[in-house]
């Protein structure tokens, strides 16, 4: 960790169109490493869709709040978080984290920091439904234990 970089490139976008890992890619290859993070939705338990919901602006400024600690905390060059909200289906992505910085090490710190963080700080709310019963999702344990590691 570092002091930090207040002129890392930030972007951040909560979107309902599908994610281009291709394009956020060649967007943050600068400096001397990149680390990435792409989430797909699962099918278990036999989900067949994935809802998210979110709270416009909210979102988006808790997102731009956590791209902007990691680019403080880890001398970032660059960070992005690209997430989808509204009906996605398994296999298709939901969400993608990046981080741009000149050693490997800050970089896959960063990214880590990014989806551990996403997870419990900003809000999204998902429902799937299965067997064509829909149910909200509780937030998991697991998530707030590995958001904690970076407090």
């Amino acid at each position: 960790m570092s002091d930090g970089n207040s002129d890392a490139a930030i972007r951040v976008l909560v979107t309902t169109d599908a994610i281009d890992v291709a394009a956020e890619l060649a967007a943050l290859e600068q400096g001397g490493a990149v680390a990435t993070f792409t989430g797909l939705v699962r099918a278990d338990d036999g989900v067949a869709t994935l809802e998210l919901e979110h709270y416009p602006g909210a979102t988006e400024a808790a997102l731009r709040r956590l791209a902007q600690e990691a680019a403080r905390r880890w001398s970032l060059a660059a960070a992005t978080i690209v997430h989808r909200v509204g009906p996605m289906h398994p296999g298709e992505r939901i969400v993608f984290t990046g981080a741009a910085s000149a050693h490997r090490a800050a970089a896959l710190e960063a990214c880590a920091f990014l989806i551990d963080r996403l997870k419990t700080d900003a809000p999204f709310w998902k429902r799937e439904v299965v067997g064509g019963q829909s149910r909200w999702v509780e937030a998991r344990a697991a998530d707030d234990h590995a958001a904690d590691r970076w407090r």
